[in-house]
């Protein structure tokens, strides 16, 4: 497994929205690149980061205390892990990403802790995930599980194996399990999402922005909890979180559903 410093790496530059250090003088450039046309990606990023706090929080509310986060990234400040065993600290968690470099600095991070478990995977792959050995150890399948597909399913195109994949994880999911899922969305600034998305094409993982029909039938099989699909920070908000300014405008939908 090796990173290859002079290519941009979706993983990398969202670590450097949060303000992570995890990242190449490659892909800051790509990032003030993005933020020229999208000002406000840090903020969007930082909401996705809050959202699945949110969600790990009602997951662990409703007596779940496993977690598979698929298009983890790099674990950075706020991770699943964290905000899991501030509620149980026996929480169990997998991350799984597609990107060597996300799995190299997660392990790093991780060190030997005994409660997680970090696999290069890509999302596709869930007869992989679901049936590794090390996943199997630490994940009871008979029990309710979180998926956590936050801010990376805008990374994945449309296609029959996509939707396969996501029948194969909701077949494995006990009921009571959560699915959570974030996605970016053009809004009213299509031309700027638009070039967002040419500048992605140099990571080597294109953007797709999906609309909100699209986005729900992302869920099939799962009953929607409320809020429902909204704007991330509409999303059962923390008290006295400010309200979206433009909703319009914002770049960022989320929803939650149940395995009933």
């Amino acid at each position: 497994m090796s990173v290859d410093p002079n290519r941009p790496s979706a993983a990398r530059i969202y670590d450097h929205f949060l303000g992570g250090t995890h990242n190449f003088a490659v892909d800051r450039e790509v990032a003030e690149r993005a933020y020229a046309l999208v000002p406000d990606l840090p903020q969007v990023a930082r909401d996705n980061r809050a959202f699945l706090r949110r969600v790990v929080r009602l997951a662990a509310a409703r007596g779940v205390r496993q977690f598979i986060d698929i298009g983890s990234g790099i674990p950075t400040e706020g991770n699943v892990h964290e905000a899991a065993r501030a509620a149980d600290p026996g929480a169990r968690v997998v991350y799984v990403d597609a990107d060597p470099t996300a799995v190299i600095h997660s392990r790093q991070i991780l060190g030997d802790d005994p409660l997680t478990v970090v696999l290069q995977a890509d999302l596709h792959q869930a007869g992989r995930i679901l049936d590794d050995p090390a996943v199997r150890a630490l994940v009871d399948f008979g029990e309710p599980v979180c998926l956590l597909l936050v801010a990376m399913l805008h990374f994945i195109p449309d296609s029959a194996d996509l939707h396969a994949a996501l029948r194969r994880y909701r077949d494995a999911a006990a009921p009571g399990s959560l699915l959570a899922i974030t996605h970016g969305t053009a809004g009213s600034r299509t031309d700027r999402l638009e070039a967002l998305a040419d500048l992605y094409v140099r990571t080597g993982t294109p953007l797709v922005l999906r609309d909100r029909a699209a986005i729900l039938a992302l869920f099939e099989g799962w009953e929607l909890v409320e809020p429902g699909l909204v704007h991330l920070p509409a999303w059962r908000p923390d008290p006295g979180d400010p309200p979206v300014a433009d909703p319009e405008a914002y770049a960022g939908l989320g929803a939650v559903g149940v395995r009933t």
